[in-house]
């Protein structure tokens, strides 16, 4: 959000005596011709930001200017209120504390309630209904390492249950859909990788510091890559399951078959995580077509029922 970003760049020329345009374009990941925008966007707010060029140049806060509270609009203040504290769901620690605390300190007396109304009109909740107990306390170990530059040391389980002791150096917190990762070079596969909170066991923070390389940043957006993948199959569902259908595709591939079903057409890619997703509908769930995906179906499913059977 540019907002967040605008108020980012006032907080690190505050605190910084000088800054240039690609540090902080490497900084937010965005072109150094939109930070000369957004400085340019906070001149006319009436914050005077001035611009060295040359070997040590770059954007510097006038000394001793103070900020007025009166340069974020009510808009402004919400969106950033209701940012910060939807992150605190998610992340706990005196950064955050820390950080709702300046924000508010720009809220004028005559302006607090309305802007609480507004900041609370929308609460984003990312963390799940139920959790694994050492997310939150892994979470703080892989920031402190972060900060700190530290190696981490912990176990790790692949998709079979597989565990292997690995080392590696953190570069990067990642939330994704609901799910805690952490990016970074791992010393066994001597190759960047994405790590799931969730399969690691005995996570320590070590003594040894490392020198950081040139950070690889982890591919998070698959959207073009599984559309090359997926094909589409026709299933027909119970309404009752509609909900969770429309996680994964959208309502005009649904036709209604009756009061109570409709058939979808259903984004597929042959393997177990697409199966186990048509299995958990369960009963209110049958794959029509094509023949083959059906068969397979029918055949786990009997695996599952010989399962209890035994």
């Amino acid at each position: 959000m540019k907002v967040d970003r605008l108020v980012s760049i006032i907080m690190i020329l505050l605190d910084k005596e000088r800054i240039g345009a690609q540090e902080l374009a490497d900084m937010f990941e965005v072109s150094p011709r939109t930070i000369y925008r957004d400085i340019d966007t906070i001149n006319m707010a009436g914050i005077p930001v001035h611009s060295t060029s040359g070997v040590g140049g770059g954007f510097e806060i006038m000394q001793k200017y103070k900020i007025d509270k009166k340069v974020f609009s009510t808009a402004d203040l919400s969106a950033i209120l209701m940012g910060l504290s939807s992150l605190s769901n998610m992340i706990r620690g005196d950064e955050l504390v820390n950080a709702l605390a300046k924000v508010k300190s720009f809220i004028p007396a005559e302006r607090t309630k309305d802007i609480e109304l507004k900041a609370n009109q929308i609460y984003i909740d990312l963390s799940p209904w139920t959790s694994n107990r050492n997310i939150q306390p892994y979470l703080e170990i892989i920031k402190t390492a972060l900060q700190e530059s530290k190696l981490l040391s912990f176990e790790y389980a692949d998709l079979y249950g597989n565990k292997t002791a690995r080392t590696a150096e953190p570069y990067q917190l990642v939330l994704k859909s609901s799910h805690w990762y952490w990016q970074g070079y791992c010393h066994k596969r001597n190759d960047y990788r994405l790590f799931k909170l969730s399969r690691m066991s005995n996570l320590q923070m070590q003594e040894e510091t490392f020198t950081p390389r040139d950070y690889q940043k982890p591919i998070l957006d698959f959207v073009e890559i599984l559309e090359t993948m997926q094909t589409k199959i026709k299933i027909r569902i119970h309404k009752s399951v509609m909900d969770r259908v429309l996680d994964f595709c959208a309502y005009e591939h649904f036709s209604p078959d009756g009061d109570e079903h409709y058939i979808v057409s259903f984004p597929f890619i042959e393997n177990d995580y697409y199966y186990n997703i048509l299995l958990s509908f369960g009963d209110k769930c049958e794959c029509l077509e094509p023949l083959h995906i059906r068969t397979e179906m029918k055949r786990r499913i009997h695996d599952i029922a010989t399962l209890y059977e035994n």
